[in-house]
């Protein structure tokens, strides 16, 4: 068998680690005195008038966290032969490598692996094993050294060629030491890493037994002594912190932020990184009135406070730690008391002549003292002495008419607004349209297809009927050929004109209130189309018949002797 201590894949992995441990160098060389960016600097608790609370520090340097777990792609390049055989273990180009990390501080910890080279060309490998890890976090990178002791699960250098040899699976020991780089990724709060490269050189001994010989039919036996580049890389998941927690933080606001005497004001306090697993207590001052609170809310009564500005004061502590504690403060203000204000509106603010509408009056007294309202337009007339009131436009002309809404409290104090409602010049009379009537067929009777049958009596009656109706209204006629007819141009018209003297002569129609038009719908018809007063047809489509040029076809059968008898 060939030796191969390395693939080309090998080779490769290897400049790539090559490379990347010189960037990262280059990387990790970042000035300490670089300042930190802005929301970033440590903070002090402080005084909070807003409900938004400071900005909490980062802790510094690099994300230190607690577990760190990798899984990701492993290349083992093997160098060692089977004794006193002389096969060569292959390198492995496929293979998986996972592992668990715990650190006791920022730089040191333990660590569990395994690796799985299973698809070597004439052997596979398993390697479980553990020892202490080392790490040194940077900028942007984290640097990390490792020594692992443990068992490696090994079967081969097989052969099922000629000549035939095998080693099953057994376990011997495993040594590996080595280093690596990962890359700190950016989002999700750097919960992941990127393993740019892990190289380790590995060790492992196996004991097949006596050696047999080549070939043979069953267990070689033999003991390999095997070394390599055992080369990783993949993504790291970091799990909890060894950073200290950020110190608490506490702000507070108060509602209402002016108050008048005797109306209650709320501080409500807002803490930052508390530890859920601890009190916090809470205490409350005020240099205004009387504060009452064990919590992160308290209740300022003002009945005995004269008018001012003030200051409520919060402190919240779960322990005599630095950065277990801290204060807040937030401001009010106690006002002489004010006259009402009022605001007004209508709904509907447009409406149609005779129409109503719902004046709504706001009124407000910053002390909550007893209002009374009225009302007052400009036309129309308005009725209502609560908060809300009617107008009514019978008899106002269109325009705009203006409400006026007062207020009047206990103490004579007043206000007034005003709103607007528009009444509508009335609407126009609908403008009138066409609309179709009933249709005529004219393909019963081949030998005069122009000729009004007996059939198209109950569509003519109807049509005379409408136009009775409506004596201003007019008739548009509208005759059509089929496709297929010979002289259709000819037949359409004398269709229309046919309809048009049934019309007249039998129903007594006015002929000045028919109009005949040829269509270009594809079929033996006739069309009506009814036009109200004011309304116009839409004459695309259509062409008017001159009925001087049409010779009218009675309406009587045709004599016995000349009916057609189909045969039976």
């Amino acid at each position: 068998m060939v030796y191969r201590p390395f693939s080309s894949l090998g080779r490769f992995a290897l400049a790539a680690c090559a490379v990347t441990l010189g960037a990262g160098s280059l990387g990790a060389q970042t000035d300490p005195s670089t300042p930190a960016p802005s929301g970033l600097t440590s903070n002090t608790p402080a005084a909070q008038t807003t409900p938004t609370p400071a900005p909490t520090a980062a802790p510094a340097g690099p994300n230190a966290s607690r577990f760190d777990v990798f899984t990701g792609y492993s290349y083992y390049g093997a160098h060692g032969q089977l004794k006193p055989a002389g096969v060569s273990y292959s390198s492995v180009d496929e293979g998986a490598a996972g592992s668990v990390a715990y650190y006791f501080n920022k730089y040191v910890g333990g660590e569990i692996q395994f690796t799985a080279h299973p698809d070597g060309k004439n052997d596979g490998l398993y390697f479980a094993s553990a020892g202490p890890i080392f790490r040194a976090p940077m900028e942007n990178f984290t640097l990390f050294a490792h020594g692992l002791a443990g068992g490696a699960r090994v079967g081969g250098p097989n052969n099922s060629g000629t000549p035939f040899y095998h080693e099953p699976y057994m376990w011997g020991p495993t040594l590996a030491a080595g280093g690596g780089m990962d890359y700190d990724l950016p989002f999700l709060n750097h919960r992941f890493s990127l393993r740019l490269f892990e190289a380790d050189y590995r060790w492992f001994h196996e004991n097949y037994g006596p050696y047999v010989g080549i070939p043979t039919g069953g267990v070689l036996g033999g003991r390999a002594n095997v070394g390599g580049a055992e080369l990783s890389t993949g993504f790291v998941t970091h799990f909890g912190s060894i950073v200290p927690p950020p110190p608490v933080t506490y702000s507070c606001v108060s509602s209402p932020a002016t108050a008048f005497p005797g109306d209650p004001v709320t501080i409500t306090g807002t803490a930052l990184n508390l530890n859920p697993k601890k009190t916090a207590t809470y205490t409350w001052t005020t240099d205004g009135g009387t504060i009452t609170g064990t919590s992160g809310t308290a209740n300022v009564d003002t009945k005995n406070a004269q008018p001012g500005s003030f200051t409520a004061k919060g402190h919240v502590t779960e322990g005599n730690k630095p950065g277990q504690m801290a204060d807040c403060t937030a401001a009010y203000t106690v006002k002489a008391f004010e006259p009402p204000t009022i605001s007004c509106s209508a709904n509907p603010s447009t409406v149609n002549p005779g129409d109503s509408s719902t004046i709504t009056a706001n009124g407000v007294s910053p002390q909550n003292r007893p209002l009374t309202y009225s009302y007052s337009a400009t036309a129309g007339s308005v009725s209502g002495s609560t908060s809300t009131a009617t107008l009514t436009t019978t008899g106002a002309a269109p325009g705009t008419i203006t409400v006026t809404c007062n207020v009047v409290d206990d103490k004579g104090q007043t206000a007034s607004s005003t709103s607007t409602v528009t009444v509508n010049a009335p609407a126009p009379p609908p403008q009138p349209k066409t609309s179709n009537l009933c249709s005529i067929n004219f393909d019963r009777d081949a030998r005069r297809p122009a000729r009004v049958d007996n059939e198209a009596k109950a569509c003519l009656d109807d049509i005379s009927l409408n136009l009775q109706r409506t004596s201003d209204a007019k008739l548009a006629i509208v005759g059509s050929a089929a496709g297929g007819e010979k002289m259709g141009s000819k037949l359409a018209a004398e269709r229309a004109v046919n309809t048009k003297d049934y019309l007249v002569k039998e129903k007594g129609i006015d002929a000045s209130r028919v109009s005949v038009y040829t269509g270009t719908t594809d079929g033996k018809t006739v069309t009506t189309t009814l036009i109200p007063a004011g309304a116009t047809m839409d004459s695309a489509g259509v062409t008017a018949v001159d009925e001087s040029a049409v010779k009218v076809q009675p309406r009587k059968a045709l004599p016995a002797g000349r009916r057609r008898h189909h045969k039976k």
